[in-house]
């Protein structure tokens, strides 16, 4: 199903979505971030178009199945969080799949947006969300603090967050709330302590959704929560005393999205723009199953 979305349709929706999390948040020194995929049309005046319903999909990963899912409803606009163009194209051919889904795409008149780090990095973004989950939505919190500041020095934007809690849990008892806040009935820990895992110990928890191992270098904590690490980092954490959550990278993100669902639908509101729906995938899911 091929859609029509006019220039001026895209910009409004585009101007929410950086009203929220602007591009400047974003770490420019690997990612690639904003409006990867323009299908928009210039026009001088096509009120019948820019009346008409603006869809928008939102998913994590912008897979084959994903863009076959936002065809078939309409979408003007798919919202991935993770980029999918992140190397220079000297060819688009069919044999590549990401580039297949571009060819689709462009075809189907399909515009991608794509936040990524300025979501992880913003106030209100993905790992506040993590910080809400692990705190009981901030009630046994001391203080929490950006890892990795913003160059800016915005206040309160960066990547990462290191909190205190009010009151120790146990590691038995983070886990449980890791997997409640992320709807997940498997996870992995490591730690030092397995025959002590309902010994309250936990005061100190570093944050950081995705890879988070770069982040957390020189921050010393209790608890290192993330999506994944790989073999050594989570050896050392462990070594030194420490614990680890991982979830899988894509799960430290994808719950968000009904929180960005909420925040997309009322900076509309505020902007009156209307006409817009937005869905979130029902196909994305994380790449890695437990069997």
């Amino acid at each position: 199903m091929s859609v029509r979305t006019t220039a001026r349709q895209l910009q409004g929706i585009v101007k929410c979505i950086e009203q929220l999390y602007p591009v400047s948040y974003a770490d420019h020194s690997w990612d690639n971030t904003g409006l990867l995929v323009d299908s928009s049309f210039d026009t001088k005046n096509d009120q019948e178009i820019e009346n008409s319903p603006f869809r928008i999909l939102l998913t994590v990963d912008l897979t084959q199945s994903v863009v076959e899912e936002a065809m078939n409803a309409g979408s003007n606009l798919i919202l991935a969080y993770h980029p999918f163009i992140f190397r220079g194209l000297k060819s688009i051919g069919p044999s590549d799949p990401q580039q297949k889904s571009l060819i689709k795409l462009i075809q189907s008149g399909i515009s991608v947006y794509c936040p990524h780090t300025a979501i992880d990095a913003a106030k209100g973004g993905v790992n506040d969300w993590l910080v809400d989950g692990i705190s009981d939505g901030g009630r046994n919190l001391t203080s929490k603090k950006v890892i990795e500041a913003n160059p800016d020095g915005v206040p309160e934007v960066g990547m990462g967050r290191l909190i205190k809690l009010k009151n120790q849990i146990s590691l038995a008892e983070a886990v449980r709330k890791v997997k409640c806040s992320l709807g997940l009935k498997y996870i992995q820990i490591a730690t030092n302590s397995m025959g002590e895992t309902e010994t309250p110990s936990i005061k100190t928890i570093a944050i950081c959704a995705g890879s988070g191992a770069g982040v957390f270098k020189g921050v010393d904590a209790d608890l290192y929560y993330t999506g994944e690490m790989s073999h050594h980092e989570a050896l050392y954490y462990k070594e030194r005393g420490s614990h680890v959550i991982a979830c899988n990278h894509s799960n430290t993100e994808r719950g968000f999205l009904k929180m960005l669902k909420t925040q997309l639908a009322k900076q509309f509101s505020l902007n009156e723009i209307d006409h817009v729906t937005i869905r979130i995938s029902k196909t994305d899911r994380d790449p890695y199953e437990v069997v």
